[in-house]
């Protein structure tokens, strides 16, 4: 597939009904996804961190568009690139991130509102961002979905007034997809649903199944980096019992890489 035909693909998804857009961190764990037949992937900031065992925000843009090109590469799916605030403060550093994950082969990338300073950019501040990273999409030639997150649920300021009044902003400034990440019940998913005219992404959580999430007015859920830590938490596991007590049973897995990965 080409870019164009990934792209209109990708808007197309979220015209149509509630999706799953899971998250690899590399690139077997890509194919892996794309064999389950799922529709779209999205990279993941802190999955892929850990795979060069750094924390969420330890990477830097070259390395993340050197890991957006190595998963766009592994699949014919359409991919979303997670930028976090851009990998810079000014609407010109946002800009740029778009227009290099794009030309990894990205269809669609996300722009937060929180920097790694540890601070939530004023409100005109990210939208401005937001504009800036719209006319970067707008410029690409094939449609690219731009997803703006609202970060104040994640960052100590569970604000859902605050964080509605953003994403309206964010809406107002181009953004094809809302997302404000860390919302913990249906009922905020809805309230947000019902003050925004965007598809509206959830951050899958295990107390909400898929259809309460639709229910309320999510029409793309993500995982984040939950896949990764399923998988290490299963190593880690495994790898304890043989550490305390030579006990190798959890080695145990039926798996298939000729079926994955072929």
């Amino acid at each position: 597939m080409t870019e164009q035909e990934r792209g209109a693909a990708f808007r197309a998804l979220h015209e149509d009904e509630p999706f799953v857009i899971p998250n690899p961190w590399d690139a077997g764990s890509a194919k892996v996804l794309g064999s389950l037949g799922f529709r779209a992937l999205a990279t993941t900031s802190g999955g892929f961190a850990f795979t060069v065992g750094k924390l969420d925000g330890g990477v830097t843009l070259d390395q993340v568009i050197d890991h957006t090109r190595v998963i766009a590469a592994a699949t014919d799916l359409p991919v979303s690139v997670d930028l976090e605030n851009g990998h810079g403060h000014s609407p010109e550093d946002v800009a740029r991130a778009i227009t290099r994950a794009a030309e990894a082969g990205a269809v669609g990338g996300s722009i937060e509102d929180w920097d790694r300073d540890g601070a939530i950019y004023e409100l005109d501040h990210g939208a401005e961002r937001i504009g800036a990273a719209r006319e970067a999409a707008d410029a690409l030639g094939f449609p690219f979905t731009l997803t703006a997150r609202a970060e104040n649920f994640l960052h100590g300021k569970p604000d859902l007034d605050d964080t509605i009044a953003r994403l309206q902003a964010y809406e107002r400034a181009g953004a094809d997809v809302l997302y404000a990440p860390g919302l913990g019940t249906a009922e905020q998913i809805r309230t947000i649903s019902d003050a925004t005219g965007k598809p509206l992404n959830v951050l899958a959580r295990s107390g909400l199944s898929m259809s309460e999430m639709a229910d309320a007015g999510a029409q793309r859920v993500s995982v984040g980096s939950r896949f990764l830590w399923v998988a290490v938490a299963a190593m880690v596991s495994a790898a304890e019992g043989i550490r305390d007590s030579g006990d190798f049973s959890q080695l145990a897995v039926r798996v298939h890489p000729d079926e994955w990965l072929g």
